[in-house]
């Protein structure tokens, strides 16, 4: 298992994570079972929006005499209330509900504690403005949570939150289909139809994922595997259908991203996805299937996925264009970004313009044309 630090937490998250809403799905024992192995298999982050008692007590029994092997995403604003999940900011339900996930997760600190599903500006401002984000500074200044996080599939959101300041990750959901989505409050409308004519990753979801890395904000992933529509042609918006291994790549080659939580079953697919870390790049290919599907295109974008290897520069032309791409949203080019790029082995200069890179692009890219304005706005 590879390990990526999470942003400005400083913590080392697995690239496979385990996203716990199906625990409830089976008998406790084995959901405990299933939890612990994929902590051998070296999965050590975990996320628990889940309200309800049963998950949070598998959770805990699994943690039980090895807590400092996990990293806990807890969220605050998710309350059980007669039995049913509801989002709240009400202290009467949040204060026993965020009690309740210590007790039952039988620890006294929670990683990484969650400012619950934000989608709306509204909701934004209400979190802001009331007791219940005091609350949470309360929970982070007592150390009860270590480092302050937010959940939104909403890229202005998203946004908002790597500007705050305070915010040090976000839980975001991020796959190849949502990915060309425009911002939107309601969460339903990305499973929804997508229209033809929509083309490449929305501008301001490249821009976060940009402005993340950028400012070390670290991204976990949700719903990476869209609902599981991606695995089937017939449900996918592209007309052809992923692989686990592919929407996790995807997931991973966004700049900003430690980890992509996935939800599991069995152990069989917990083996599956962490069978990332020795695939072949012809198994973690997205790229070709994105630029040969049927609806949908991402031409003339840069991905990240590293098919315009290898450069008899030795340049590596996918990490030249992630820094290009965030000095470029900048007045100025940020010193951090700037050191990045100079710390690689090859920089744009060293191009031969040999363009035998552009063949091999599945986009179309004008990577010759990159690598020129890219020695210009570096100077090397």
């Amino acid at each position: 298992m590879k390990y990526r630090k999470l942003g400005k937490t400083g913590l080392l998250v697995s690239e496979i994570g385990f996203g716990g809403e199906w625990l409830e799905r089976h008998e406790e024992a084995e959901s405990v079972e299933l939890l612990r192995y994929a902590g051998e298999q070296g999965i050590n982050i975990i996320d628990c929006w889940m309200p309800d008692p049963k998950s949070r007590d598998i959770i805990g029994k699994a943690m039980k005499g090895n807590r400092e092997h996990w990293i806990v995403q807890g969220h605050i604003g998710s309350t059980w209330q007669d039995g049913q999940y509801v989002r709240s900011r009400e202290m009467k339900y949040v204060v026993p509900a965020f009690e309740d996930i210590l007790k039952r997760m039988q620890t006294d600190y929670i990683d990484l504690g969650m400012i619950h599903y934000v989608d709306s500006e509204e909701e934004w401002d209400l979190c802001m403005n009331t007791e219940y984000i005091r609350y949470v500074h309360e929970l982070h200044e007592k150390g009860i949570i270590r480092h302050i996080g937010l959940s939104t599939h909403n890229p202005r959101i998203a946004k908002k939150a790597v500007e705050s300041g305070f915010i040090e990750m976000i839980l975001f959901s991020i796959n190849p289909a949502f990915d060309m989505h425009p911002a939107t409050e309601d969460l339903d409308t990305m499973f929804g139809e997508y229209d033809e004519s929509l083309s490449g990753i929305d501008e301001e979801r490249a821009a976060l994922y940009r402005l993340s890395e950028e400012r070390e904000v670290g991204i976990t992933v949700m719903k990476g595997f869209f609902g599981g529509r991606l695995f089937d042609a017939k449900t996918s918006p592209f007309g052809t259908a992923f692989t686990p291994v592919q929407c996790i790549h995807y997931a991973l080659t966004r700049p900003g991203v430690s980890s992509i939580l996935c939800g599991y079953d069995t152990k069989e697919q917990v083996d599956e996805a962490v069978s990332y870390e020795t695939a072949s790049e012809e198994e973690k290919d997205y790229a070709s299937v994105i630029a040969s599907a049927p609806l949908h295109s991402y031409m003339g974008q840069c991905t990240y996925c590293g098919h315009c290897k290898p450069c008899p520069s030795e340049i590596d032309i996918a990490m030249v264009n992630k820094y290009y791409d965030l000095a470029v949203q900048q007045s100025k080019v940020p010193e951090s970004v700037r050191q990045h790029y100079l710390a690689l082995n090859a920089t744009a200069s060293s191009c031969i313009g040999c363009q035998s890179c552009e063949s091999r692009c599945p986009f179309g890219v004008k990577i010759a044309e990159r690598m020129e304005k890219t020695t210009e706005l570096f100077g090397c």
